[in-house]
C-alpha cells in the first residue's frame, strides 16, 4: 500500500484501549479497507518510522501473536491480557468492541 494507508491504519491502532486487542481484519475494516488485513501487518512492521504505536495489541483473528515478535506476548500480559492454554489471546474476553 502506501504511507497514507499506513497512517490511517496506525491512527486506528492508536485507538485500541489498554488491555484489549484487535485483529488485523478488524483494523483493516475500521480503516475502510476490509480486504487488506495482510497490509495491516505490513503497516505495523513500518510503525517505528512514524512514531510510537501500540501495535502489540494487534493479533490475528484466532488471537495468535506475530510469529517473529517474542516481546508481544509479554507486552500484552503486562496490560492484563490473558492467554488460553493454546497460546492465543482469549478474543471473546479481550477483543476491542466498538460501541
Amino acid at each position: 500500500m502506501n504511507e497514507d494507508f499506513d497512517a490511517l491504519v496506525l491512527a486506528v491502532i492508536s485507538e485500541i484501549p489498554y488491555g484489549q486487542v484487535a485483529s488485523y481484519s478488524q483494523i483493516a475494516e475500521l480503516a475502510g479497507y476490509p480486504k487488506h488485513a495482510r497490509h495491516v501487518g505490513k503497516a505495523c512492521s513500518h510503525s517505528h518510522f512514524y512514531g510510537d504505536f501500540p501495535c502489540h495489541r494487534v493479533v490475528n483473528s484466532q488471537g495468535r501473536t506475530a510469529p517473529d515478535w517474542d516481546q508481544q506476548r509479554s507486552l500484552l500480559e503486562a496490560e492484563g491480557v490473558e492467554f488460553k492454554p493454546n497460546g492465543c489471546v482469549d478474543m471473546r474476553r479481550y477483543q476491542w468492541k466498538l460501541r
